[in-house]
C-alpha cells in the first residue's frame, strides 16, 4: 500500500494545532477526536485524503506512517486516560509527546514514528536470528 505525502504532511500540521489546543484548553473531547483521526490513519483512511483531488506525483510506503499513527493513537489514548482519571502528568505528558512528534513532521518533514518503524524493522531480523541460533 502507498501513501500520499501531501496528506501525511497536512495531517501532521492539523494534528500539531489540535494537540496544542488540547494542551491549552484541556479539552478531552478534542483529544478524543484526534484519537479517532489517529485510528483512521492506522486503517489507511485519513480524513484529509478527500482534500486532494489530483493524484500525488510521488507516493511512499504506507507502513511507516501507519505505524506512526498507531504510536500517536497510543499517546492520545494515554492522554485521554490521564484526563479522565485526573492524572494530570499523564494527560499532559502523553499529549505533549504526541504534539512534539506531530510538530517535527509538520515543520521539518521528520516523522519520528516512521523512523521508529524503520529502526524496529532493522532490529527484528537480527533479534529473530539470535533466537533461532
Amino acid at each position: 500500500m502507498r501513501a500520499d505525502p501531501r496528506v501525511l504532511r497536512l495531517g501532521a500540521a492539523v494534528t500539531t494545532i489540535v494537540l496544542a489546543l488540547v494542551l491549552v484548553t484541556g479539552s478531552v473531547w478534542l483529544l478524543a477526536v484526534q484519537a479517532v483521526v489517529f485510528a483512521l490513519g492506522v486503517a489507511g483512511r485519513s480524513p484529509y485524503r478527500m482534500l486532494f483531488k489530483s493524484p500525488p506525483k510521488k507516493t511512499e510506503d504506507a507502513r511507516p506512517p501507519r505505524f506512526a499513527q498507531a504510536v500517536g493513537l497510543v499517546f492520545a489514548v494515554a492522554g485521554l486516560i490521564g484526563f479522565v482519571t485526573g492524572i494530570t502528568p499523564l494527560a499532559l505528558g502523553a499529549t505533549a509527546a504526541a504534539l512534539l512528534a506531530a510538530f517535527l513532521n509538520a515543520a521539518f518533514g521528520f516523522c519520528l514514528g516512521c523512523e521508529m518503524y524503520l529502526m524496529i524493522r532493522r532490529l527484528l531480523p537480527a533479534a529473530t536470528m539470535e533466537v533461532h541460533q
